[in-house]
C-alpha cells in the first residue's frame, strides 16, 4: 500500500486541513457531533463504522484539537467527545457540504435530512461567498495569490 502524503508543509489552506478532516468518515463523525452525538458507542451505532477505524479517526480529531475528551455529562465512568472551538468552526464547512449535497445528489421530492434553525424550524439560508462590500462572488471573481 502506498504511503499517504502529508500536506503539513503546503502553503495551501485547503490542503493542510485535509490531513485532519479529509477522510469521509471523519466528516461524518464531525457531522454527528453537530447533531448531538458525544460517545464512542453513539458514533459507532449511527455510522456502522468498525471500532478500529472509528477509534483512529477520533484519536486523530482529539490530537488535532477538533475534539476534546470530557467526563460523561451523566456522571457515568465514560468519556465524551466534545467539539472544541476549532471543531465548532467546522460548522460552516459541514453546512456548505450539506447544501451542496442537497442541491446535487437528490432527486426532486426525494426524502432527505434537512438542517433547520432550532426553535423556529425555519430553513437555513443557502451559504454564499461574498465580497467585502456584500456582492455575491463566483469562482471567476476570485484568485489565489501564492506566497
Amino acid at each position: 500500500m502506498p504511503k499517504r502524503t502529508t500536506h503539513e508543509e503546503s502553503t495551501c489552506p485547503v490542503a493542510r486541513p485535509l490531513d485532519v478532516v479529509g477522510d469521509g468518515w471523519t466528516l461524518l463523525i464531525v457531522r454527528d457531533a453537530f447533531d448531538g452525538l458525544r460517545r464512542f458507542g453513539q458514533f459507532q451505532k449511527n455510522l456502522g463504522l468498525a471500532r478500529n477505524i472509528l477509534s483512529a479517526r477520533l484519536t486523530n480529531l482529539v490530537a488535532n484539537g477538533v475534539f476534546e475528551l470530557a467526563p460523561a455529562a451523566d456522571g457515568s465512568p465514560y468519556q465524551e467527545y466534545v467539539l472544541t472551538e476549532k471543531g465548532r468552526a467546522l460548522f460552516p464547512v459541514i453546512t456548505a457540504l450539506r447544501q451542496w449535497g442537497d442541491q446535487w445528489f437528490f432527486a426532486e421530492g426525494e426524502p432527505r435530512a434537512r438542517l433547520v434553525e432550532r426553535g423556529s424550524g425555519a430553513p437555513i439560508e443557502a451559504m454564499e461567498v461574498r465580497a467585502a462590500g456584500g456582492r455575491v462572488l463566483g469562482p471567476e471573481d476570485a484568485e489565489v495569490l501564492l506566497p
